[in-house]
């Protein structure tokens, strides 16, 4: 790859610092004009930022890495530019990552800036938009990429640790790693880099990946396999519903906007010379990619499998395209994914308001940014109704809560995780606590005192509106109010103040959290 050398770190590394800086800012500042302020938090982002007040090492939900980042965001002021702020961080970070995997490559200033753009310009980019487990994932994906690459080229076993490290800090993030494992193992076995197992470093390595592991299987042991009951759910209500045919199609879709870097990325690494002892990379890649397809995982589950491809395709073409009038294609490669890009964008990101995207609903139902998980269109798309009500359901709620006197025998319960998240982030009652039998709530109930009244916060067209089932537990029923935001998912989501129990409340909220257990 000597063409390519005039372009390479080592005649201007200031200059190259300067630029990934350049970018760094660019990645960290892009999150606060990609979302309108007509949207507040996704429900997802408000479970993720209450385990931090309740850290474990395990949760139903997730691993417990996401809650050290949630204690890093309350640390921070827990305000919503602070939760944009810490997965921005996570996102740059991916890039840095992305930008040192070009220089392994051996590829110069070009290829850098070129998967820089790549990285903003697709769907990668928008996995750090929230603060879910998604963004961290796409970090240790690609860490391990980058130190199992670094040892390959240096032989310095120290990366071998490293990438233990990043693959254990990566299990404890999320679960689905072990699809980039086992993808990865084989592809090496198969590859010309095979005598990687004849390294006792490997496996020495191995065990320090495995010594990170187990408080959290020791968690999951001791709770039952939570973890075990949330996979269940989730293939019966999403994952079930996905056709294969539809991964693979969205995998062209998400990346559409870079299709000619990834395709790029994927010869390069099949039948260049010069990407040969990077072959590992891409049946690595097949490998993964076919497990999740048959696994019926969602398109995005597969996102860590890219930022190495883009660093090939990039330096590929850099080098491919760097010779007289062909260098003046490296700036249509520049342009190309920023133009379609500044298409695609609105569509992606939360840009325009509600009324913006029902106004243009044909051509958001054209690209099938309506259908939701019920295979159904909607006025907006499922993730941007999600960040829609939430405040006007904790207004209702603060409502309720400022009528009863004796807070201490109140109980505030939801009917969902993103209801019960969403109005302890937004509740001016900073210790509102409230709890729900849906995901990690449904162990963090605290009922030490008799509670004698309880605030109920009910899903939209739920059976029982007038409340009959209660009826002839609390003296009196009031309905404070209902989500009237006029696209949110939780519209009609109704608040009810019940005062003065009859019965004996703690016992029986106790039996149904036995049953829910017990269910998952």
């Amino acid at each position: 790859m000597q063409n390519d050398i005039n372009f390479r770190t080592s005649k201007s590394p200031q200059v190259d610092l300067a630029v990934l800086c350049g970018f760094v800012i660019v990645k960290l500042i892009l999150p606060f004009f990609f979302v309108n302020a007509a949207y507040s938090l996704h429900r997802d982002e408000f479970l993720h930022l209450d385990q931090a007040n309740h850290l474990a090492w395990g949760f139903q939900s997730v691993p417990p890495v996401t809650s050290i980042f949630a204690l890093l965001i309350q640390f921070l002021g827990k305000s919503e530019a602070a939760v944009r702020l810490v997965t921005a961080s996570i996102g740059a970070a991916t890039l840095i990552f992305t930008w040192k995997i070009v220089a392994e490559f051996r590829g110069g200033l070009y290829a850098k800036v070129l998967s820089a753009i790549a990285l903003i310009c697709c769907a990668v980019g928008r996995l750090d938009l929230l603060f879910q487990p998604n963004a961290f994932d796409l970090l240790s994906w690609t860490a391990i990429y980058f130190f199992l690459i670094r040892y390959i080229n240096t032989k310095e076993n120290r990366y071998l640790y490293f990438m233990a490290l990043a693959l254990g800090i990566g299990f404890l993030n999320k679960y689905s790693i072990c699809f980039l494992a086992a993808g990865l193992l084989p592809a090496l076995l198969i590859s010309n880099q095979r005598k990687i197992y004849k390294n006792n470093h490997l496996y020495f390595a191995g065990l320090v990946a495995l010594l990170v592991m187990p408080p959290n299987l020791l968690w999951q042991y001791h709770h039952h396999f939570p973890v075990v009951g949330h996979m269940k759910e989730l293939a019966r209500t999403q994952l079930d519903k996905i056709n294969r045919a539809d991964f693979l199609k969205d995998q062209l879709l998400y990346y559409f906007n870079i299709i000619f870097i990834v395709l790029a990325g994927l010869w390069a690494l099949l039948f260049s010379k010069t990407f040969a002892p990077y072959r590992w990379i891409v049946i690595g890649f097949v490998i993964s990619l076919g497990l999740f397809t048959w696994f019926r995982a969602k398109a995005y589950y597969a996102a860590g499998l890219y930022p190495v491809v883009i660093a090939a395709g990039c330096t590929y073409l850099a080098l491919l395209f760097n010779q007289r009038w062909k260098k003046y294609l490296r700036v249509l490669m520049i342009i190309l994914p920023l133009a379609l890009f500044s298409i695609t964008v609105k569509y992606a990101y939360p840009i325009l308001s509600p009324q913006q995207i029902v106004a243009k609903h044909n051509k958001f139902a054209r690209v099938g940014s309506l259908r939701w998980e019920d295979g159904l269109q909607h006025d907006l798309p499922q993730d941007f109704a999600d960040m829609q009500g939430w405040k006007e359901m904790a207004r209702l709620t603060d409502s309720a809560y400022a009528r009863v006197k004796d807070k201490s025998a109140l109980l505030v319960r939801a009917d969902n995780y993103g209801e019960a998240g969403a109005i302890n982030y937004y509740s001016k009652f900073k210790n509102i606590n409230t709890v729900t039998y849906n995901a990690d709530y449904l162990y963090w109930f605290k009922m030490d005192k008799p509670i004698k009244h309880l605030i109920l916060i009910r899903e939209p067209n739920e059976e029982d509106p007038q409340r009959k089932k209660e009826q002839p537990f609390f003296k009196k029923i009031t309905k404070i109010g209902e989500v009237t935001t006029p696209y949110a998912r939780e519209k009609g989501a109704a608040v009810f103040l019940l005062e003065d129990a009859t019965i004996d409340i703690n016992s029986r909220i106790q039996s149904e959290i036995e049953e829910e257990k017990h269910d998952h």
